[in-house]
């Protein structure tokens, strides 16, 4: 396996611009999709608009699938299982459901870096770190966007994904983001072709025999993001826009 270009990319994403620190949401209960697709919408615009920080929302929802721009039909393997989403991001089909730590991030590259590509390596630069916490080695792939990881009991060069990234830009101003898998019911992703990719697997932390909390996930997470996009402030729900 060669070594992804995406390596040599400045993971470096703090800010060029002065700015505050970025907003650190997390929501304690389930989130419905489309109440969280309007809510991260509109804070976006206010983003654009210079009318509000920057913000990384930390969330679950309950089980379902998402159609990034690329999916195809043909991956949908159970489309009346859960509700299905057809959703602006990149990629192809994900499912997010209850254990599955979903970061949605909302930031201004025109204030950072105007790089998408940079800006993914970022992501994952940020996913890999994290689980080194847990002494997981995550690894990039040049031809497939996630984090992945070696799956030696399982066979030679068998690979499993542990994190998505499926982002969409609007003037600069970056929405959805990224997913890891905690502990969510992996038999969930049979009902699709995750990302398109039927060679490789899905695993979770705890699948890895990693036991961790979502609490104890989250402020690994955040004390990771900040080395690489900059300092956060907790906001609360009640105190959002």
């Amino acid at each position: 396996m060669s070594t992804p270009q995406r390596d040599s990319l400045n993971a470096d994403f703090l800010p060029v611009i002065e700015t505050s620190p970025v907003e650190w949401l997390v929501s304690d209960s389930l989130v419905d999709y489309e109440t969280a697709l309007q809510t991260m919408e509109d804070h976006v615009s206010r983003i654009g608009q210079r009318l509000a920080n920057e913000r990384v929302w930390l969330l679950e929802h309950p089980p379902l699938y998402t159609a990034g721009t690329s999916a195809s039909d043909d991956d949908l393997i159970s489309p009346n299982r859960f509700p299905v989403y057809k959703t602006g991001r990149g990629g192809q089909h994900t499912y997010h459901g209850p254990g599955q730590r979903v970061a949605y991030v909302m930031l201004d590259l025109k204030r950072r870096q105007q790089d998408v590509r940079a800006f993914v390596a970022a992501l994952e630069a940020w996913i890999i770190n994290t689980l080194w916490n847990y002494h997981i080695r995550g690894e990039r792939r040049e031809d497939r966007v996630g984090v992945w990881v070696r799956r030696p009991d399982k066979g030679i060069s068998v690979e499993d994904k542990i994190a998505a990234i499926g982002i969409r830009l609007r003037k600069w101003v970056t929405f959805h983001g990224i997913s890891i898998n905690i502990e969510p019911d992996l038999e969930h992703f049979s009902g699709i072709v995750p990302c398109g990719i039927q060679e490789h697997g899905v695993t979770s932390l705890v699948d890895l025999g990693i036991p961790v909390t979502m609490p104890e996930n989250d402020s690994i997470m955040r004390a990771e993001f900040e080395k690489i996009f900059g300092p956060t402030q907790s906001v609360s729900e009640k105190h959002t826009d």
